[in-house]
């Protein structure tokens, strides 16, 4: 479905910048707190916008938790006892956060890369069905359903789980907040939130789906579907 974003070698990724400079590439190795993550983010991108600073993918990963995003309906959250619950600017509604899946927040300036926010989210869906292609995991959209999903089936039956969920934030043309891919999340940590308003459909991850994949192996994959659809990357260090 998003096959043309995907740039072949030797072409120009299709939500790449005009000028061709290279975004950073983070990861950091040990958990992140929300709050800490939230606050690094929101400064990385006013440097951004001034011109303090360059372009910056921060992969990481956060103790589990539970964010609302600005759609978010008090409804859907199930057991506020369970986990932190924090208040969070990004689009969307309720989801989890914790060891095992792979946070990637991303600070792009979109003045350099066309400011066509509907754009920007194709590209980031984009991304990350890209990535798990590399697995050989099919990920589609649906139609009134935010982020991935991955259609399962067995003998007499079929369903549709989340794998990744999309949540952004613009401000001054910089984006920042992005994606979250499930590696290997306790799943049962979903069961205090209807995640992303959705009753009617499960969650899902690499490692449930029967592949053995580490984190490690899901950045990679993810750094080289980023470089398809965004353009280049450059090791750099993490904000904290």
């Amino acid at each position: 479905m998003l096959d043309h974003l995907l740039s072949s070698e030797g072409q120009r990724p299709l939500f790449g910048r005009e000028d061709g400079i290279a975004a950073g590439w983070a990861v950091s190795t040990a958990p992140v707190s929300y709050p800490v993550a939230v606050a690094a983010m929101e400064q990385r991108a006013a440097d951004i916008a001034e011109g303090r600073a360059g372009e910056l993918v921060w992969l990481l990963e956060h103790p589990p938790l539970y964010t609302a995003g600005v759609s978010a309906k008090a409804g859907d959250l199930l057991d506020g006892a369970r986990f932190p619950v924090f208040e969070s600017g990004r689009g969307g509604q309720y989801t989890y956060h914790g060891p095992g899946q792979r946070v990637a927040y991303v600070m792009l300036d979109l003045t350099r890369r066309g400011r066509d926010v509907r754009a920007f989210v194709t590209a980031l869906e984009a991304w990350v069905i890209g990535a798990l292609a590399v697995f050989n995991v099919t990920g589609e959209l649906r139609d009134g359903r935010v982020g991935v999903w991955v259609e399962r089936k067995g003998p007499g039956w079929s369903r549709e789980d989340k794998i990744a969920a999309v949540g952004v934030k613009l401000r001054r043309w910089v984006s920042f907040h992005g994606v979250s891919l499930n590696v290997e999340p306790d799943l049962s940590h979903f069961d205090g939130i209807v995640p992303c308003g959705v009753t009617e459909h499960g969650v899902t991850s690499l490692v449930d789906l029967g592949l053995p994949v580490t984190l490690d192996e899901a950045d990679a994959a993810l750094k080289s579907s980023f470089e398809k659809v965004f353009g280049a990357v450059s090791e750099a260090p993490a904000p904290i």
